[in-house]
């Protein structure tokens, strides 16, 4: 079952003809995960101080039609693919029950070793991929 979050659409969201700018959804998406992992008890800033992170490796949207200025769309989001270092979500970005968008986001997880500043994949807890799925 996806959660849902809604997104009430500001000026600054648009450009001057008041459609939302294309790059503003991937914003959006970003705040629909971070919402999907917090109702899952997966705390992003705990992980952040242990030395584990989430970096975007693709993105693949659709726009299918354009939301406006003062509309209020909703994200549906859920986990497309789990496996022991990558998340794929799938994203419908709905208008009054509206298809107006799809994406998948492949985020990967990674992190430092000891006294290294480069980032490499770091294998998700068992506890967090089991998070992710309920």
């Amino acid at each position: 079952m996806p959660d849902t979050f809604d997104i009430k659409i500001y000026y600054e969201d648009t450009d001057c003809g008041g459609v939302v700018y294309y790059g503003k959804y991937l914003g959006f998406l970003e705040r629909a995960r971070t919402d999907y992992m917090q109702r899952r008890g997966i705390d992003i800033r705990s992980l952040m101080a242990e030395g584990t992170y989430f970096v975007v490796v693709s993105v693949d949207i659709k726009y299918r039609k354009s939301a406006r200025y003062a509309d209020i769309i909703t994200i549906h989001t859920e986990i497309d693919e789990l496996s022991f270092a990558s998340i794929t979500f799938a994203h419908k970005i709905l208008l009054k029950d509206t298809p107006i968008a799809t994406a998948k986001v492949k985020l990967a997880t990674v992190g430092t070793q000891p006294n290294e500043t480069e980032l490499k994949p770091k294998k998700m807890t068992k506890e967090m991929a089991d998070a992710l799925k309920a």
